[in-house]
């Protein structure tokens, strides 16, 4: 299946490659992509299966959906990228660049984790329980859905809530989420152990300074691990920190792929 995706820029530009998170949908880029056009840039977002204009592709799986990125990035000859991640679209992508190295020039990670200590929060766990999951997902709304985003974020309006509200659309789409957070066990990623490092591409860490999911001592402990990496906080933002700081984040972003 192609995957739905947005894209600005010259057909013939450098390559970003953007990948989203839970439960967003490449609308989360809606302010980067001009800002990375504009820099001599093709932003490319695709939506994950399920999300956005990406219809269900089951099973929803962490693997599907990595699977899912290899064959969006040779159908559209996309070559090498700078690879953009956050949230699951950090763990998809990131696992996606440790298979195709060759394909990665360079790496901006936002608010993810990619070790194999790992802990899941709260909404994950339940989420990942066995009913409890079901129960959540059943009883989601467009409101309970808002609530929820507008507790961890400040920038997310009625625009973006009707947007990544499309994930919920139906059953399939719904049982898709349920499939992705129980599909991974962070020790799976030891698979990937100094692979990531090795790749020896420079590395931007762009993270929200009060990201209550994926805090930023993750981000320093990525700074450590990558070589070539720098690590940008951007205060008073939280997990949503392209939604919540736009422009603050396109400059971090932009003034990286200038100097790739």
């Amino acid at each position: 299946m192609t995957l739905a995706h947005r894209e600005q820029g010259a057909a013939d530009a450098p390559v970003a490659l953007l990948l989203h998170g839970y439960p967003e949908s490449s609308y989360m880029w809606r302010d980067l992509m001009p800002a990375i056009a504009d820099a001599g840039w093709r932003a490319v977002a695709p939506d994950l299966a399920g999300f956005g204009d990406s219809p269900p592709d089951p099973p929803g799986t962490w693997e599907r959906h990595r699977d899912s990125l290899a064959s969006f990035h040779d159908e559209l000859a996309l070559g090498p990228v700078v690879l953009v991640v956050h949230d699951w679209g950090g763990m998809i992508g990131l696992a996606w660049a440790c298979e195709h190295p060759d394909a990665v020039r360079g790496l901006v990670i936002s608010d993810t984790g990619f070790f194999a200590d790992g802990k899941w929060h709260g909404m994950a766990n339940a989420m990942r329980e066995p009913g409890a999951g079901e129960e959540m997902i059943d009883n989601m709304s467009r409101e309970v859905l808002g609530s929820m985003l507008g507790q961890v974020s400040s920038g997310i309006g009625d625009d973006a809530l009707d947007e990544y509200w499309r994930g919920y659309a139906d059953e399939e789409r719904r049982l898709g989420h349920l499939q992705l957070y129980r599909s991974l066990d962070f020790d799976q990623l030891g698979r990937y152990d100094g692979q990531l490092a090795g790749l020896g591409v420079p590395s931007l860490l762009l993270w929200g300074e009060n990201d209550p999911f994926a805090p930023v001592a993750g981000a320093e402990r990525f700074h450590r691990e990558l070589p070539d990496s720098e690590l940008v906080v951007v205060d008073g933002a939280g997990h949503f920190v392209y939604e919540d700081a736009p422009q603050e984040t396109a400059r971090a972003v932009t003034e990286f792929l200038g100097r790739r």
